[in-house]
């Protein structure tokens, strides 16, 4: 969770590339029950960086404009009550869109 992301055996997105945002998680249980930031928001810059050879980029940008935001690539995890099990859930599905991609 700390270092660079492994994409594949090749590509490692660098840590300073992945963005990290963390809100409070809304549930049916009441108020006061989850009050801990536990949701995660993951954001990388698929359009601007360098860890993705620039042609597994273009096919990748290519695949995934519906998603994108101006290039960057958005995922969110909230299943879990731990932030760290859903920041282990928000990077798994980032690295499953684009080796899909």
């Amino acid at each position: 969770m700390y270092g660079d992301l492994p994409v594949n055996g090749s590509i490692a997105i660098p840590r300073a590339e992945l963005e990290w945002r963390f809100s409070r998680s809304g549930g049916p249980a009441g108020q006061s029950v989850n009050t801990a930031d536990s949701r995660v928001e993951l954001r990388f810059g698929l359009a601007g960086t360098t860890a993705v050879p620039e042609p597994l980029k273009a096919r990748a940008l290519h695949r995934l404009a519906e998603r994108l935001n101006d290039g960057v690539l958005t995922v969110t995890a909230s299943e879990h009550r731990s932030q760290l099990d859903n920041r282990r859930a928000a990077a798994t599905r980032l690295v499953a869109l684009l080796v899909e991609a």
